[in-house]
């Protein structure tokens, strides 16, 4: 007789349930692909006095994406080029792990227009909360 798995929904997942989620689809991947190469990347900027990250960028590489998960500048660091800088240093990056293309997502209210700037086409939106907001998904060709 086998026992039902126990099912729990929580906004804290501990390292240990983090870790059982993100190898089993590592293997699962690897298993069906016969490419491990996943791996986190990220371009801090860090306060020249203080050396504490004050923005930057992170994301993921895999299977010959790149993913961009978080991106965040400071306002007073923005509008100088530093956000240009640090997409095209990622997609670098990216490029040299093999990727090629770039997927994210941004929403409406914040930087569609400067992903386009940057050669990121929209995939497609979709609506999500306040009323009058979206998720635009968006991609780039590396190659």
């Amino acid at each position: 007789m086998r026992l039902e798995p126990l099912v729990h929904v929580t906004d804290a997942p501990t390292s240990e349930e983090d870790g059982a989620i993100g190898s089993g689809l590592a293997r699962f991947n690897e298993e069906q692909s016969g490419i491990r190469d996943s791996r986190p990347l990220a371009v801090i900027v860090r306060d020249p006095d203080t050396k504490r990250p004050v923005g930057g960028l992170t994301g993921r590489t895999s299977l010959g994406l790149l993913f961009v998960d978080l991106f965040f500048l400071p306002a007073e660091l923005r509008g100088g080029g530093l956000g240009s800088r640090l997409l095209q240093l990622a997609e670098e990056e990216a490029r040299h792990r093999g990727c090629v293309a770039a997927v994210l997502y941004t929403i409406n209210f914040q930087a569609p227009g400067f992903y386009e700037r940057h050669g990121y086409r929209v995939l497609g939106s979709i609506p999500c909360l306040p009323p009058g907001t979206s998720r635009i998904f968006l991609t780039k060709n590396l190659t």
